[in-house]
């Protein structure tokens, strides 16, 4: 199937031929006959898919079919609301080269700069507004956006939202759209908190689900190193020098650790930046231009900030600290292997990270491949082999103590029961073989 056989008009059809895409994902197949017709979708896709033109191509095309390319006096009519300023930008970029030969208007609004420019946007009129939850209801409060004038809203990353504590934020912007509307909804997870909001946004809707039994990117390559946490950077710079990867994206889990990560690089000669909540937007937008333009090989970040990233032909993804929840995995190696490209993402695992490794491969439905041998190795398998050691040692001891204090609890217990039928004599403790100790003289 192409994308003509879909029914877009050709000012659409000749961006997309700009961009070389010929045919149509299996989310954009099913996705955009369904909201052509002006219905509501619920979404779930795997990071990579194509999910983004799949919503912003048939709100396009319906703006465009309703107004043309006039120049009048323009009304907001489409709203994207995400959690991230890195993807509010990316959604934004994709939207000017989708319409580039329609006239439909676009901006984007995001909090971590002056709103001066933003505001100014505004005031000249746009057609499609991407925005981040909290500058928009800044925006809505001061006067500068009416939402009453909206005809589509998307809901883009549900999930993240909720992890990110903007349900609030959400349900009072739900209250400012007009309750008529075409409403999109697209989440990579739908736990019981996702459904339970989509039943707020959505009407009468229809249901679009890829691949979920396979959460991981097919194309993508995973391995796991055993190191202990000492040995991380060692295995990292490692890596860099043997591989030599023209595009590395490593995730910390904290914003101190990626920091940490991005001294130690320099400090041996590899150039890095990292992007994260305590960086400015000017700043993480520098480093992330960099990146994409390969002015920049190696960029950390932990997994707010790196939502957005979406760098072509993304060749490498570490793991420096494995998540503590196993969804964000999937979309930190969703990273790479997008669309039909291949990747590798690659895991650094220590001692303590073990139980979320399980996690992992228990979501994703498969082992990731260990790779047994490695410069580092010794001190892991040293570390490991004495921490088993000393557990093997210890869970004698500790059984044997847990089936002594249980024996003692049982007896006080029914001692405690019966005590008003006994002699007072027979209320003493027996004696205490944990610690050798004689009942007490009454």
């Amino acid at each position: 199937m192409t994308f003509k056989e879909l029914g877009l008009i050709d000012p659409i059809l000749k961006a997309l031929a700009d961009k070389g895409y010929t045919h149509p994902t299996p989310i954009q197949r099913q996705a955009i006959p369904i909201l052509l017709k002006g219905k509501d979708l619920l979404g779930s896709a795997q990071t990579g898919t194509g999910k983004t033109a799949a919503f912003t191509i048939p709100i396009l095309q319906q703006i465009y079919d309703k107004v043309g390319s006039g120049k009048g006096k323009r009304k907001l009519k489409a709203l994207i609301v995400t959690p991230t300023r890195e993807l509010a930008i990316q959604i934004e970029d994709n939207v000017k080269e989708y319409s580039k030969y329609t006239g439909i208007q676009s901006t984007v609004i995001f909090g971590g700069v002056k709103q001066a420019s933003q505001v100014q946007a505004m005031r000249k009129g746009v057609d499609v507004l991407t925005a981040t939850p909290g500058r928009l209801l800044d925006l809505v409060k001061q006067g500068f956006i009416d939402l009453g004038t909206i005809e589509y809203l998307v809901l883009d990353e549900a999930d993240q939202m909720l992890d990110m504590g903007f349900i609030h934020d959400i349900k009072k912007i739900l209250k400012l759209v007009p309750h008529k509307r075409q409403s999109l909804f697209f989440s990579a997870t739908m736990p019981k908190e996702i459904i339970d909001l989509s039943k707020l946004i959505l009407g009468d809707f229809e249901k679009v689900s890829i691949a979920p039994e396979k959460p991981t990117a097919e194309r993508v390559d995973q391995a796991v190193y055993f190191v202990s946490k000492k040995n991380k950077a060692k295995l990292l710079k490692h890596l860099i020098d043997t591989e030599k990867p023209e595009t590395l994206l490593v995730f910390s889990r904290t914003k101190h650790g990626a920091n940490k990560i991005v001294k130690v690089l320099d400090k041996a000669g590899i150039q890095a930046a990292a992007i994260h909540g305590n960086k400015s937007q000017a700043a993480r937008q520098k480093a992330l231009n960099a990146f994409k333009e390969g002015k920049l090989h190696v960029l950390v970040a932990t997994d707010i900030a790196a939502r957005g990233i979406d760098v072509s032909e993304l060749e490498l993804v570490i793991q420096y600290d494995l998540p503590n929840v196993p969804e964000t995995y999937v979309h930190r190696i969703g990273r790479t292997g997008r669309a039909k490209a291949s990747g590798i993402a690659i895991s650094f695992c220590a001692t303590d990270e073990r139980a979320y490794l399980k996690d992992i491969e228990k979501l994703i439905k498969q082992k990731i491949h260990v790779i047994e041998e490695h410069p580092f190795l010794s001190d892991e398998a040293s570390e490991a082999g004495q921490l088993a050691a000393n557990n093997e040692q210890e869970q004698p001891k500790r059984n044997n103590r847990n089936r002594s204090r249980n024996r003692n609890r049982n007896r006080n217990r029914n001692t405690n029961k019966n005590s008003s039928n006994r002699p007072k004599k027979q209320t003493a403790g027996r004696p205490n073989k944990r610690f050798n100790s004689k009942p007490k003289s009454e």
